[in-house]
């Protein structure tokens, strides 16, 4: 296998670091749920020539989540076509120039970071103003839900020359975001994606057995005790303590073979229930999870699989990617796992903000093709380098994003144990498209590449997580607050 050097990824994770008693106060008691250069050119179109110092983009956007360059100098990425990518300057100053020379207009960035998605809503709450933010999904469905959002406009969304996230957006990405809604709006009207994934396990096959890692109840399975780490973020232990809790439902779900769009349906009711018997019984699992745990933690899981404190982590699919990375550097073999039954598919998506648009439309046009930007394939590489997790963006017609995916997994050409691997769900909408499938070291069912594109099967049975009401997040605050804070494991 190639070499896969993945400077973010050995850096950061995607949550960042989570306070516990701030992360419940925003994510429960509210009223509602929380949570460059490319060496392509632009063009020399000019539009409303204006050197208007005044137009100024805030952008806020999870810490270390996009290319800030400074690569080094044996950091060229080189695809097969001799196509050349390299991050110097960062993605923000790169699209400062970028926006000049296309539109004729000065635009000074103010960027911005924020650990969490609840860090996010807290500092919009106290004052902050942004023009552009990427939260999760279930964060944009509760600004949707507030009122909070302006849509994409109808320009945006032309396939022209410069509209990179029209003409890239993954087909898969995109039939997923056309059909999660909030109160009968789509989420794609204001969201465009920026990176996704699943929850899964991330684990030592010299420690974790496979069959063990094929499903949550790994993380009540006493054999690992003080073994496995669980997130300490209650969203996502939530989720996995459900897949334990519907083990049975899931089971029998998957056997009755429905179309799959009534399966879809069926699995999105059982992963989503937030009522009060399931809680109820969430919280004794979660508390068992907790007891059998060696910690919970939201970023340092990865550094203790390296290091061998632990067998296994309950693991964010770039996360894992970014273990994997670390740990091949240390002569350690992990493997990525999606439970059977269910599991979460997660997206971030940028949305712009009305108070701090507020109807003006030089800023709208800015916040735009910010996106349609850091939208252009070459630029969407230089993302998923240095982050480690992968984009929503597939290139369209554009090969790069594809080739890249090769030049980081292709086999080669003396490799002998080696299989085929179609990611055609991703790039093209055609069925049975062989222009995507391509031969891997068979050693990836299971490691870097399952972990950025699971195969479809495995995605069949991944479903988004969505914003839940005032009454379902005080039920499950009180839950966690028993489960985090206050309940020890002599009170049953």
């Amino acid at each position: 296998m190639k070499s896969r050097k993945t400077l973010g990824a050995l850096l950061r994770g995607r949550k960042g670091v989570f306070s516990l008693c701030l992360g419940l106060t925003l994510l429960l008691g509210t009223a509602g749920s929380m949570t460059a250069c490319g060496l392509q050119g632009g063009s020399s179109r000019k539009e409303t020539l204006s050197d208007d110092p005044s137009l100024v983009l805030r952008i806020a956007n999870c810490e270390e989540y996009i290319d800030l360059g400074d690569w080094g100098a044996d950091e060229t990425i080189t695809l097969e076509d001799g196509t050349k990518i390299r991050g110097v300057d960062s993605m923000v100053k790169d699209f400062e120039e970028w926006y000049r020379e296309v539109y004729g207009q000065k635009v000074k960035v103010e960027y911005s970071t924020y650990g969490t998605n609840e860090d996010l809503y807290n500092q919009m709450t106290l004052g902050n103003t942004f023009d552009l933010v990427c939260p999760s999904e279930y964060m944009i469905m509760k600004l949707m839900m507030e009122k909070r959002l302006l849509p994409l406009s109808k320009r945006f969304r032309e396939d022209t020359k410069y509209h990179y996230y029209t003409k890239g957006l993954s087909p898969y990405i995109r039939d997923r975001l056309n059909t999660l809604s909030m109160k009968g709006e789509p989420v794609s009207k204001y969201a465009a994606g920026y990176m996704w994934g699943t929850l899964g396990i991330v684990y030592n096959p010299a420690v974790v057995k496979d069959k063990d890692a094929k499903t949550w109840n790994l993380f009540t399975n006493r054999k690992y005790q003080k073994r496995i780490t669980i997130k300490d973020s209650v969203r996502d232990s939530y989720f996995g303590a459900l897949g334990i809790y519907n083990q049975k439902k899931l089971q029998d779900l998957a056997e009755e073979e429905l179309p799959e769009e009534a399966y879809g349906k069926e699995l999105d009711q059982i992963m989503n229930d937030t009522g009060d018997k399931t809680v109820d019984q969430v919280e004794n699992i979660l508390t068992d999870m907790r007891e059998n745990a060696y910690a919970m933690e939201t970023d340092a899981g990865k550094q203790d699989l390296v290091t061998g404190k632990t067998g296994a982590c309950m693991q964010w699919s770039g996360d894992a990617v970014f273990s994997m990375d670390q740990a091949d550097e240390d002569g350690v073999e992990l493997a990525y796992s999606v439970p059977e039954g269910a599991s979460n598919l997660w997206f971030d998506g940028w949305v712009m903000m009305k108070d701090g648009i507020r109807q003006d439309p030089r800023k709208q046009q800015a916040a735009e093709a910010f996106i349609d930007f850091i939208s252009r394939p070459d630029n969407v590489v230089r993302n998923m380098y240095y982050i480690g997790y992968t984009s929503c963006i597939s290139g369209g017609e554009d090969p790069t994003v594809y080739d890249y995916l090769k030049y980081n997994y292709g086999a080669e050409d003396d490799e002998k144990d080696t299989m085929d691997y179609d990611v055609s769900y991703f790039f093209t909408s055609k069925e049975d498209d062989g222009r995507y499938t391509f031969q891997v070291p068979s050693e990836q069912k299971k490691r870097q590449l399952y972990a950025q594109y699971p195969p479809k099967e495995v995605l069949k049975r991944c479903v988004v997580m969505k914003c839940f009401g005032q009454e379902a997040n005080q039920r499950i605050s009180r839950m966690w607050t028993n489960v985090r804070c206050y309940r020890f494991p002599w009170e049953k």
